[in-house]
């Protein structure tokens, strides 16, 4: 049952709620920069190759370099990375507009979207370690990290149709500029914020080497993020498949996003609730039911009936992602838990990029059904992981 009391409990603690909204603007570009570079550079240019590979790359720039962003924010604190990073991902974005409008070689165009991509301000990043330091009753971190879930969601929703508007208007470099201008005043509002002002680095924050991946248990929840990360992007190409097979190429997009309004549903009931069960079970029990919901999806043949299950197939999905986020906080020394979140980034992305290669090549050799079958096969690998991750 759904109740609003544990989100009230949360905003009651002094200099979250402003923290929070302050975070909303500078992550705005997660849900619009890559598909505003994809078709951007595809409509000025002509090419789906030399745009696939500018987003593509802008990707692998978020992908590569935000464990070592995570790192300098451990040991330097937040605000000179946030700062540096707003100063130059608006820059890079703007020396892509300027290179695609001036017919500029394609490595100049790929360049700037690596370096943006490399620059990502990572406001989701810093609000996710700073969750542990200022929740005084771990009893609200699954409420703290559902609703940032939840946004997540929601920034996925709003932003594809920011940039489909944008195109639709003929004015795709604007998708890009808006992505531009949120990090950069999103990231300036946040940190101003008090909590992020007062963040202080831990004496001899980061030193190890290998920082959190020494660590076992972290290990196991990253390769299981791998997994069902790899869902995500199976889980997208077999719905756009589907759509494309029944000649209605557009319910793609109604599908996902009416599988992301579930997601984040999902996530906010998940965080009104306080759970008795152990974390580990948590997990175990939230990975089966995504493959068990996705499993439904496999039979369909009706568009509307296809649309509403796949309401059902997104509940499980940021709920996943949540507790993923309590067991790297729960896992993480907190002088190293930003670079512990952007090493779960990292393999988000990596697994959605590699489910997404995947599932273009599935779906050539096996109907959209079987595509969704393998995206509830690989979650469900994940769910035996988690039995190394029970507390001693």
């Amino acid at each position: 049952m759904f109740t609003l009391s544990r989100y009230r409990s949360l905003f009651a603690i002094p200099g979250l709620r402003a923290a929070f909204v302050a975070s909303v603007v500078g992550r705005l570009p997660i849900g619009v920069a890559g598909l505003a570079i994809l078709l951007y550079v595809q409509t000025r240019s002509h090419s789906f190759a030399q745009a696939g590979v500018a987003s593509a790359l802008y990707v692998l720039g978020l992908a590569a370099v935000a464990p070592a962003l995570g790192r300098l924010i451990d040991r330097l604190g937040p605000r000179p990375v946030l700062r540096t990073c707003s100063a130059i991902y608006p820059a890079a974005l703007v020396l892509l507009i300027v290179a695609v409008e001036r017919n500029a070689h394609p490595v100049w165009i790929a360049s700037s979207a690596l370096a943006a991509g490399a620059a990502l301000p990572p406001v989701s990043i810093c609000m996710r370690a700073l969750f542990p330091r200022v929740v005084p009753d771990p009893a609200l971190l699954p409420t703290a990290y559902s609703l940032d879930s939840a946004l997540v969601e929601f920034i996925f929703i709003v932003g594809p149709a920011l940039v489909a508007a944008c195109v639709g208007a003929g004015y795709p470099a604007v998708a890009v500029g808006v992505a531009a201008l949120s990090a950069a005043v999103g990231s300036s509002i946040f940190v101003r914020a008090d909590m992020v002002r007062a963040w202080r680095p831990a004496p001899g924050a980061a030193s190890a080497r290998r920082g959190p991946l020494r660590r076992p248990q972290l290990l196991v929840v990253f390769a299981i993020t791998v997994c069902y990360s790899i869902a995500f992007g199976l889980f997208e190409v077999a719905v756009t498949a589907f759509a494309a097979a029944h000649g209605r190429p557009g319910v793609a997009g109604v599908a996902l996003a009416m599988a992301s309004v579930g997601s984040a549903a999902g996530a906010l009931t998940y965080g009104s609730r306080h759970w008795t069960m152990p974390l580990q079970r948590q997990f175990l029990w939230s990975l089966l039911g995504m493959a068990s919901s996705i499993m439904l999806m496999t039979p369909l043949d009706s568009i509307p009936l296809f649309v509403v299950i796949s309401v059902i197939a997104g509940v499980p999905m940021a709920t996943v992602i949540s507790i993923q986020s309590l067991l790297v906080s729960q896992h993480t020394p907190r002088d190293m838990l930003a670079e512990s979140f952007t090493w779960g980034t990292t393999c988000l992305l990596g697994g959605i990029s590699g489910g997404l290669a995947a599932g273009g090549v599935l779906v050539e050799r096996i109907a959209p059904g079987g595509t969704m079958a393998t995206a509830a096969a690989i979650t469900a690998a994940g769910a035996p992981l988690t039995v190394f991750l029970r507390q001693r």
